[in-house]
């Protein structure tokens, strides 16, 4: 079990750096590019109105850690001291994730279909309007 939660952590580690400097790119560009590869996107099992309000909640704490430590890194000099603040960043945005109402494989589904899937990134980007001023 534990390989298996190291092996999840590090995929989805990943897929949180690649959010760390863009923070909403992914939804954004879901939005903006529109399915080039045709008009039946919807090949995702669909995404309940609970998991869309618990995947925003995460999201949000995850872009909170985000915020944070994207000013750090971007201060920093030393390449290894970068490598280390992005690698405690990763750990940060895991543990904002599993801190929510969702596991961290349904936040990396609900992202990675929102990417791919314009309809429900619209559903998300909502979701995110109405949960943020509770945020902030």
């Amino acid at each position: 079990m534990i390989t298996r939660r190291t092996s999840v952590a590090s995929v989805t580690a990943a897929v949180f750096s690649l959010m760390v400097f863009s923070p909403a790119a992914a939804l954004a560009q879901a939005q903006q590019t529109q399915p080039a590869q045709g008009q039946t996107g919807a090949t995702s099992a669909p995404v309940s109105e609970e998991k869309l309000e618990a995947f925003a909640v995460a999201y949000l704490q995850v872009d909170k850690v985000r915020q944070e430590y994207s000013a750090k890194i971007g201060a920093e000099t030393d390449a290894s001291a970068k490598e280390k603040l992005q690698t405690e960043a990763n750990q940060q945005m895991v543990k904002a994730v599993e801190a929510s109402p969702i596991s961290v494989e349904e936040y990396t589904s609900i992202l990675t279909a929102a990417q791919n899937d314009p309809a429900l990134a619209n559903k998300v980007q909502e979701k995110l309007q109405t949960s943020q001023p509770t945020q902030q």
